[in-house]
């Protein structure tokens, strides 16, 4: 009894840690492009602005997982909070300045604070990972892990909003900035563990050689088929919305029905997951999605798109348990990091790429094909979902 209290407590922590870098990072996502307009700045500044909390984690990704394996726990986490907060400081600063370096800080608040929060990600997930007995204690894990990001995505920028609203920008990039000394606060509840032997044992190689394990890169290609449902989601919603004539805030409601339904999902999967098996969930979840896709533009109404949209919480949110313990399955201990940043940098490059792409793509064919594209894609690719875990020939 005492040792599952301290396992729940041990969570516990883990998830405050990811609410306090993320939470953070997904404000200033929310604020910087609206200092930005408000300032006069393009569509294409702002872009960039966004494109920027993406694409810092692809290059820093592997360096990060690395640091994991060989450090555990507490100093890749310390060095995650010191980039958030110091990227808070940049965005605060940049409110006291005009021009274009008003602009370069807060392009380097954006690096600084994407990284940070990639690093503290890479960190605890590889943590959670190595908490685990079995693999259906795996995915109970990640399931209540995934909750962080959701709902991180609203105390960011509702919390920072509305202290914009009261007292300008500069008060909540200040409130952002405290937010990662909760992630410090609850790493003391973490064990600190000695990285496992064989990494000193282990032979001197480059982190590529990771895709030559089985099964990893039909998993890496899985997740990114589906990473990319959630970026044409985010993307092509509010265009579709925008050409049936729905108000913003039908808009949102609709995005945020997608998020209740992931909240949802990810706390129902903890009291399922003996019953589950990741190849089934995923490959089910791929097709459901494909259905989805293809029923979307159709839809006449908010309500209907609101079901959608529900439905698709349902498919997409069930998912990342099972990658995340899958990818665990066929990665030794001591290279979890590195496999973990393998996956981080297909979703974070695709989400640096993929709404450029689907921006040009839209303009030409328009929302709805985007949906039906996507869909296709993604439900030819189920096949892959098979054989999860089973080696390669």
């Amino acid at each position: 009894m005492a040792e599952q209290a301290r396992e729940g407590r041990v969570l516990v922590a883990l998830i405050a840690g990811q609410l306090g870098l993320h939470s953070a990072m997904a404000g200033l996502r929310m604020a910087a492009p609206l200092q930005a307009l408000r300032e006069g700045y393009s569509a294409w500044a702002v872009g960039l602005l966004l494109a920027l909390f993406a694409a810092a984690p692809v290059v820093l990704a592997l360096h990060a997982g690395r640091l994991a394996d060989r450090h555990g726990y507490h100093r890749p986490v310390r060095i995650a909070a010191a980039l958030t907060i110091s990227g808070m400081a940049l965005a605060v600063l940049s409110t006291f300045i005009a021009g274009v370096p008003h602009f370069v800080l807060l392009c380097l608040a954006a690096t600084l604070t994407g990284s940070g929060a990639n690093m503290g990600m890479l960190t605890i997930q590889r943590s959670a990972a190595l908490a685990a007995r079995d693999a259906t204690e795996r995915v109970r894990i990640f399931s209540w892990l995934g909750i962080a990001p959701s709902f991180s995505n609203v105390v960011g920028p509702v919390s920072v909003g509305f202290v914009i609203d009261a007292a300008g920008f500069a008060a909540g990039y200040g409130l952002l900035l405290l937010l990662p000394l909760a992630t410090l606060w609850s790493a003391r509840s973490v064990p600190v563990q000695p990285p496992p032997p064989a990494v000193a044992a282990r032979p001197r190689g480059t982190a590529w050689d990771l895709l030559a394990a089985p099964g990893m890169r039909r998993l890496l290609l899985v997740n990114w088929l589906l990473s990319m449902c959630w970026d044409v989601h985010s993307f092509a919603v509010p265009i579709l919305g925008h050409d049936k004539g729905f108000s913003a805030s039908t808009i949102g409601l609709i995005l945020g029905a997608f998020t209740l339904s992931v909240t949802g999902v990810r706390l129902l999967i903890p009291l399922l997951a003996h019953r589950l098996r990741e190849a089934q969930v995923v490959g089910g979840a791929m097709l459901g999605t494909a259905v989805v896709f293809a029923l979307y533009p159709l839809a006449p109404t908010p309500g209907w798109m609101a079901l959608c949209a529900l439905a698709l919480g349902l498919t997409l949110g069930c998912v990342q348990p099972m990658i995340m313990s899958t990818l665990h399955h066929i990665t030794p201990d001591q290279r979890h990091g590195e496999a973990l940043a393998f996956r981080s940098m297909s979703i974070n490059a695709s989400s640096t790429l993929m709404p450029l792409l689907f921006g040009a793509a839209g303009t030409v064919v328009g929302a709805a094909v985007l949906f039906w594209v996507v869909g296709a894609a993604v439900g030819s690719g189920a096949w892959l979902a098979r054989r999860l875990g089973v080696p390669q020939a």
